[in-house]
């Protein structure tokens, strides 16, 4: 890295760190965020996954109410900031893969022409952030999460149902614990190296990787992310009738995973579609402009 690269990375982690309500505790009670569902489509199926459209009562990674095309999502973004104006962060988490979806790119490229001083953020499984990198540092992104569930190709496996190949094939079992595993940690490294602010997101799974989350703090402080975010498992899809770790556990994983890096404890597993302070969404808000925005779309096409 360059010495103006490098400068100016610590600016964007100064900035990342004190105002993006996800990476700074004191930031998440001043500053709001706005998530975008205009990603779909996903490249892998997570045990623990269940992607829902047009569900309002449930707040949780994966859902949201309506997927936006990136013209309407601006336009979100628009009327949240004009009545409120404390918005942070805009970004993508899903209910896709943001980086297995173009639309993700068009949105983020209008987010940074109108507003270039939000922090743009993306939320990915990693599988295509090694060949995505600079296309995200082209539209604006300033930080990143990446999910990583795991060191071990087998472990791995067991949290994944199956992943899209290099060919496009289905990928399952140790094969496809290995290709993730690959991809995710390389993802990582070239991102800090492009100078963005990197938290790891990790579901605590019981008797499937809990044991080998101290490892993935470790790993991914080894290659320089900035933050570590452990998520209770909220038992669905494979993983339906598993019991999910008590606070204690989530508690005591955080603890010692805290000895390599920082942890993240205010996070509140949040929908596709979240807006506002986190804890605080503006869902009533949200629901009517998403009416409003789907009725001026079926007059459109009709």
């Amino acid at each position: 890295m360059s010495p103006d690269a490098a400068c100016s990375g610590r600016a964007n982690e100064r900035l990342v760190m004190a105002n993006h309500p996800c990476f700074s505790e004191d930031a998440h009670k001043r500053s709001g965020r706005i998530h975008l569902p205009v990603a779909p489509a996903c490249n892998l199926q997570c045990g623990y996954c269940v992607r829902k459209y047009d569900c309002v009562n449930e707040s949780r990674p994966g859902v949201a109410s309506v997927v936006l095309s990136p013209a309407e999502a601006i336009d979100r973004v628009e009327a949240v900031v004009e009545r409120h104006g404390d918005i942070a962060a805009i970004g993508i988490a899903g209910p896709g893969d943001p980086l297995a979806n173009e639309a993700t790119f068009e949105t983020l490229d209008l987010v940074r022409r109108r507003y270039p001083t939000s922090i743009g953020c993306v939320s990915t499984n990693g599988l295509a952030l090694p060949e995505r990198i600079g296309d995200l540092v082209a539209v604006g992104v300033r930080s990143l999460t990446v999910t990583i569930n795991a060191v071990m190709p087998e472990t791995a496996a067991e949290v994944y149902l199956w992943v899209t190949g290099p060919d496009g094939e289905k990928l399952r079992g140790v094969e496809a614990g290995l290709y993730l595993l690959e991809r995710q940690w390389d993802g990582l490294r070239s991102a800090v190296a492009a100078g963005l602010v990197v938290k790891v997101n990790s579901v605590l799974i019981p008797g499937v990787n809990d044991l080998e989350l101290p490892a993935v703090a470790h790993l991914a402080s080894e290659y320089g992310a900035h933050m570590h975010n452990i998520l209770p498992l909220i038992p669905q899809n494979k993983f339906r009738g598993l019991e999910p770790p008590t606070p204690a556990e989530i508690h005591a994983a955080r603890a010692t995973c805290g000895e390599y890096l920082s942890q993240m404890s205010h996070c509140k597993q949040c929908r596709a579609d979240a807006c506002g302070l986190i804890g605080k969404d503006r869902d009533m808000e949200t629901e009517a402009l998403y009416a409003r925005l789907a009725e001026a779309f079926e007059e459109h096409v009709a």
